[in-house]
């Protein structure tokens, strides 16, 4: 069960027009920009709506055109994942997941994870939370064997992959011992995306005069996660991989709200990460969406303040102002999760990621003085992992930091967001904050299932369809006709 103390909580009293505030210029302001408490009751009512809408398009068998596409599969997938896991054990999607990551980990020193948007962005954010930040510049002892971890096939810049190109050529010369081979787990649902089809046929050939062409190990070293149709399913049948060694993204999970599927999964095992921790966090996210009044519900919460805030407040660009450097890659999922489901039919916020105190010392001008037409959402981490790291005293007192000897990170950091949410409410800057009790494979499972619901909820109450992209479908088209005509 999870205790209350490893709850996701979203405190957003700070976005309220004060019940008692003596006029000032800024309470004349904040009366315009800040939220009613009425405002957030009528809605609340809404978004009981919403959430019976979201929890009953789980089940529709022949959605009716209007709800279509419809990507529902991942609300309920992190508890299906783990029913299944207990029944089956290692026969299990999960078991098979585990095995796979398993000998990936024992026959590689470096993995690359081949993919763009949802299919490594999810990936990514939880390898830059959870594991070291300099976890590839460790000795194997110290990463306990977890093999380094590169991104790639998410751009088409030629100098970067061929810098990467350059570091295996460097570092893995003898493809016999185990910290100098590679592998690779490619991520394509249609395998229809050139920049991670690009990337896999530079690297498959490249592994190919580093293994040999005949090699197993150009199968074994690389793991293929598809849809259950598709170019890239096509093309590792020819390359010889049965379909027990394929992993299958549902149909019924897009891109983006995939993290919980192999796209997610495998990687995160690979990386040494507890994923039935991971899934237990989101299962409990789901059951609280689904369960618990709006007044307990970090969902209904999220997605109505930062709806009133974009439709009612006149604030388009919505900030996750992140305070943890360990979560900037969670911040850059979250600004594609956001963009690609709402940022239809002419709406839609735009989001943007500041990770603090760095870009207070960039855009924090702009968000104390600029244009009124932004919504900060804080995201906190409440504790770190490990001990507080003291100013301390100095024998030289010329930074006049003796007086903070006895002050820790954490203490600078905790006065560094109070600073600036007083400035903000100052200011009639309106805030909310997003709080993690700590990181871990639970918590991180929480935050990104309540990001995912909440912008499903969102995109209902817009009247926005948030699953399908037909925007970045239109530049693929547009991309490959110039290709085909040069």
């Amino acid at each position: 069960m999870q205790l209350p103390d490893e709850a996701i909580t979203y405190e957003y009293a700070s976005a309220l027009i004060p019940a008692v505030d003596e006029w000032t210029p800024a309470a004349e302001l904040r009366a315009k920009h800040f939220v009613t408490p009425a405002q957030v009751r009528d809605l609340a009512a809404r978004m009981l709506q919403i959430r019976g809408q979201v929890a009953a398009e789980r089940d529709l068998q022949k959605p009716p055109p209007e709800l279509l596409p419809l990507d529902a599969g991942f609300i309920d997938l992190p508890q299906k994942l783990l029913d299944q896991f207990r029944r089956k054990s290692e026969v299990s999607e999960l078991g098979r997941i585990l095995a796979a990551a398993a000998k990936l980990r024992e026959q590689a020193g470096s993995v690359l994870i081949l993919g763009i948007g949802g299919s490594y962005m999810g990936a990514r954010a939880v390898f830059e939370a959870l594991r070291s930040s300099y976890h590839n510049q460790l000795p194997a002892k110290n990463r306990i064997d977890v093999p380094r971890v590169y991104f790639e096939g998410n751009h088409a810049d030629n100098d970067a992959l061929q810098e990467l190109l350059d570091m295996l050529q460097e570092t893995c010369v003898d493809p016999e011992e185990r910290e100098e081979r590679w592998a690779a787990i490619v991520i394509s649902k249609s395998g229809g995306t050139l920049e991670t089809a690009v990337a896999y046929r530079v690297l498959r050939r490249e592994a190919a005069e580093y293994y040999g062409n005949k090699s197993e190990r150009l199968k074994d070293l690389f793991i293929p996660i598809t849809g259950a149709t598709g170019k890239f399913r096509d093309l590792c049948k020819a390359e010889g991989y049965a379909e027990g060694e394929i992993f299958t993204i549902p149909d019924n999970v897009g891109g983006r709200y995939s993290i919980f599927t192999p796209v997610g999964l495998v990687p995160a095992a690979v990386m040494g990460l507890d994923v039935r921790a991971l899934l237990l966090g989101a299962a409990a996210m789901t059951r609280r969406f689904l369960e618990e009044p709006f007044e307990r519900n970090p969902v209904l919460q999220y997605a109505a303040v930062n709806y009133l805030m974009a439709e009612e407040c006149g604030k388009p660009i919505r900030v996750l102002s992140i305070w943890s450097k360990k979560l900037e890659a969670l911040g850059l999922w979250y600004d594609q999760l956001l963009s690609e489901s709402l940022g239809k039919q002419g709406r839609g916020a735009t989001p943007l990621t500041a990770i603090e105190t760095r870009d207070l010392h960039s855009r924090g001008q702009q968000h104390q003085d600029g244009a009124r037409d932004k919504f900060i959402n804080n995201l906190v981490v409440r504790t770190p992992k490990t001990q507080p790291i003291a100013v301390g005293m100095s024998d030289h007192n010329e930074d006049d930091l003796n007086s903070l000897n006895r002050k820790t990170l954490p203490d600078i950091l905790d006065a560094a967001l109070r600073g600036t949410n007083q400035a903000y409410h100052e200011a009639a800057r309106p805030t909310a904050n997003l709080v993690v009790p700590t990181l871990s494979e639970h918590t991180m499972g929480q935050l990104m299932q309540m990001l995912m619901l909440a912008t499903v909820v969102e995109g209902r109450l817009m009247g926005v369809n948030p699953y399908g992209q037909p925007g970045v479908e239109a530049y693929k088209r547009n991309m490959r006709a110039v290709l085909k005509g040069q």
